[in-house]
C-alpha cells in the first residue's frame, strides 16, 4: 500500500480576492480524499496592492513577507476550525501569487516566502512550482491537471475539466487517460476588473449583471481575432494579456460591458475546444465562474455541450486548486512529475517546486 500524506495546499488566484486553503489525504497518485478547506478573502486595500504588482510585474519585500503572513493566518486558522493539529500536516503547497508570467522570456514569477512559511508553521513546505518547468522550456501552467486526472478516475471519458478563475484553463483526459492541458483565454480576469471599475464590486455575482445586458457581437469578433487564439497548445496566459479588450468595452453601457466580456470568455473556451483530438462528453467547471449562470449559460450554447460543476460528480468546486496544490507537493516529496509534454509543453515530465525544510521554532 503506498504512503498516504496529509497535505495542506494553498492558493491565491488571479483574481487576488482571497486565498483557498485545503487539507487533503493523498498518495499522490490516485487515492484522495478531501478533508477540510475554507477560503479568507484580502480586503480591499491589500487586494488592489496585490493586483497593482500582478500589472507592474514588481512587487517589494513588504508585500511579499505580508502575503506569506496572510496565508499562515489561514493555515491556522483552517486547523483550528477543523480541528486538525498543525502537527499532523506531512507539507504545505504553497502556490503563492503570480505577479509575472512570461515564459516566452523563461520568466515566471510568484511571491511568497516559502522559508519564511516553514518558519511561522513548523512544517515542510513546497513551493515555486512553476519555476523548473519554465526554465525547461515548458509554459509553467497549468499544473492542475495531473490532480484532475487523479480525481476522475470513474468518470466517463473523453473528459473536459475547464478551470475559470483570472484566467480559464482546460484538461482534457482521453479515453487511455492521457492528459492534453492549456490556457484558453481570459476567464474571470475581465469581468472582474470590469465590476470593480463600475460598481466598485469584486465580481459579478451570479452573472446578474450580464444577465441584464446585450452581447455586441461585432466587438467578440474583432477580439477573437487575438493570435492568441490561433496558436496550438501548449500555451499559458498572463492574467493581463487583454488589458486592450478591456478598454474597447468600457465605453459601452455597464451592463452591456459586462455582457459582452463574459460571452468572450465563453466563447473563448468554446473555441479552445477545437484543439482537442476528439469532442468530450461534457465540460466540468470548477474555479469562481462556476458560480456565474450568465457564463454557464454561454458556455453552453457556444460549445453545444453538457456544462456542470464538478461540485456535481463530488468535487470541491471552490478549492479544487488548493487541494491541488497539496496534491502536487506531496508529488514534489515522492520525486514524482507534476508537469508533462502535453500540459505545459516542457520536453520531459518535470517535478516541480522548491523545498523548504520544517524549523522548529526558538525556545524562549
Amino acid at each position: 500500500m503506498q504512503e498516504l500524506y496529509t497535505a495542506l495546499g494553498l492558493m491565491s488566484g488571479t483574481s487576488a480576492d482571497g486565498i483557498d486553503a485545503a487539507i487533503i489525504e493523498t498518495d499522490g497518485e490516485s487515492v484522495v480524499r478531501s478533508k477540510a478547506a475554507m477560503t479568507m478573502p484580502y480586503s480591499r486595500d491589500f487586494s488592489v496592492r496585490v493586483l497593482d504588482a500582478a500589472a507592474s510585474g514588481v512587487a517589494d519585500a513588504g508585500l511579499e513577507q505580508q502575503i506569506t503572513v496572510i496565508h499562515n493566518a489561514v493555515i491556522q486558522a483552517l486547523c483550528t476550525k477543523t480541528g486538525i493539529p498543525l502537527s499532523s500536516i506531512d507539507v504545505i503547497g504553497f502556490h503563492g501569487h503570480t505577479i509575472a508570467h512570461k515564459p516566452a522570456e523563461g520568466f515566471t514569477r510568484q511571491i511568497g516566502d516559502g522559508a519564511m512559511l516553514a518558519g511561522l508553521t513548523g512544517r515542510p513546505v513546497v513551493f515555486d512550482f512553476r519555476s523548473a518547468d519554465v526554465t525547461a522550456g515548458g509554459h509553467g501552467a497549468p499544473l492542475v491537471p495531473v490532480y484532475h486526472r487523479a480525481l476522475a478516475a470513474g468518470i466517463p471519458k473523453p473528459l473536459a475539466v475547464v478551470n475559470i478563475g483570472g484566467v480559464a484553463n482546460i484538461t482534457f483526459i482521453d479515453e487511455q487517460n492521457e492528459l492534453l492541458a492549456f490556457d484558453m483565454g481570459p476567464g474571470n480576469a475581465l469581468i472582474n476588473d470590469a465590476m470593480m471599475m463600475a460598481f466598485g464590486l469584486p465580481y459579478d455575482k451570479d452573472g446578474a449583471v450580464a444577465l441584464s445586458g446585450v452581447v455586441q457581437e461585432n466587438l467578440l469578433i474583432a477580439w477573437l481575432q487575438h493570435p492568441f487564439f490561433a496558436l496550438k497548445p501548449p500555451k499559458s496566459l498572463d492574467r493581463n494579456a487583454f488589458v486592450n479588450v478591456l478598454k474597447t468595452a468600457l465605453p459601452l453601457k455597464t451592463p452591456d460591458a459586462v455582457a459582452t466580456l463574459t460571452a468572450f470568455t465563453a466563447a473563448t473556451i468554446a473555441l479552445g475546444l477545437k484543439y482537442l483530438p476528439v469532442p468530450p462528453k461534457q465540460i466540468l467547471l470548477a474555479g469562481g465562474g462556476v458560480h456565474n449562470a450568465a457564463l454557464r449559460q454561454m458556455l453552453g450554447e457556444r460549445s453545444g455541450l453538457p456544462v456542470s460543476s464538478v461540485a456535481d460528480v463530488g468535487w470541491t468546486a471552490d478549492h479544487l486548486e488548493a487541494e491541488a496544490f497539496a496534491f502536487l507537493a506531496v508529488r514534489h516529496m515522492k520525486g514524482l512529475p507534476n508537469s508533462f509534454p502535453t500540459t505545459t509543453g516542457v520536453p520531459v515530465p518535470t517535478i516541480g517546486g522548491r523545498l523548504a525544510p520544517a524549523v522548529k521554532a526558538a525556545s524562549a
